[in-house]
């Protein structure tokens, strides 16, 4: 297989980075407006809250990927075009969440609104991580060298674990894992004692964890004690979510002692 695994459809000669990504936020957006519940939010809410999680992603992605080696952004400051050239996904993550709750206290909605993301999220990350393993060495996603099975030639001759392929079958299987908290979210939450918010709560604490581990099998910098910037990210925001879930459980088991 040569790379980048260019996709021809008629006359159209697509990169598969281009191709996959634009999929990834169109197919994820429509299965969102598909799946999502019904929760009496306005219009103008709605679309305050989605600018929220637009801005903050786009700020979140391009503040850690310039944490990746904090000498080199410091040197080329000045190169407007090489900094914007970049972004993380747990930076995405991350910087969306923080954007969607400053939206959400600014417009007074106090209600979870994570739980109906979850999947779109998962097609959109898998189909990302499609195209991203189609581009080779340029996407810069690939692992270290390895002997493993597992290995790919990615063109220069060197067998290097596919971080990406990774990261599809976790998404894969931890979405399969999740399927019993999505039924609970879905019909009688209130009489089974859900709470709303618990899947997302779930579903980012594992892809956080799971980063935090794949991220010592990628020839990035460690330059943050041993530690690289999506590794810092990734202890962050486990911290946050381990409080949160925990926070959650508790509220939980007092809801379930209360008399019937």
């Amino acid at each position: 297989m040569d790379f980048p695994v260019y996709v021809n459809l008629g006359s159209w000669r697509i990169h598969p980075h281009v191709l996959f990504e634009s999929l990834a936020y169109f197919l994820g957006f429509r299965v969102y407006l598909w799946t999502r519940r019904p929760s009496g939010m306005s219009k103008l809410v709605s679309l305050q809250i989605f600018a929220g999680m637009i801005a903050g992603a786009a700020i979140g992605s391009k503040l850690l990927f310039w944490l990746e080696d904090p000498a080199t952004t410091w040197v080329h400051l000045s190169e407007f075009q090489l900094l914007w050239g970049g972004k993380t996904i747990v930076g995405g993550l991350l910087g969306g969440l923080i954007g969607v709750e400053l939206t959400k206290r600014w417009v007074g909605w106090k209600q979870s609104t994570g739980d109906d993301f979850v999947y779109p999220l998962v097609l959109g990350l898998v189909l990302g991580r499609i195209g991203c393993f189609l581009t080779g060495l340029d996407d810069h996603t690939y692992g270290t060298p390895t002997t493993w099975i597992t290995g790919v030639d990615f063109g220069d001759g060197l067998y290097r674990h596919p971080t990406q392929l990774y990261e599809i079958l976790f998404l894969i299987v931890f979405s399969l894992l999740l399927t019993p908290i999505y039924r609970q979210s879905r019909g009688g939450s209130a009489r089974e004692g859900y709470i709303s918010g618990t899947m997302f709560q779930w579903f980012m604490a594992g892809y956080l964890l799971f980063r935090l581990m794949i991220e010592w099998i990628k020839p990035t910098l460690h330059p943050y004690f041993g530690l690289n910037n999506i590794q810092l990210a990734c202890i962050a925001g486990l911290i946050y979510y381990a409080w949160l879930i925990g926070n959650r459980n508790r509220i939980s088991i007092s809801r379930s002692q209360l008399p019937s």
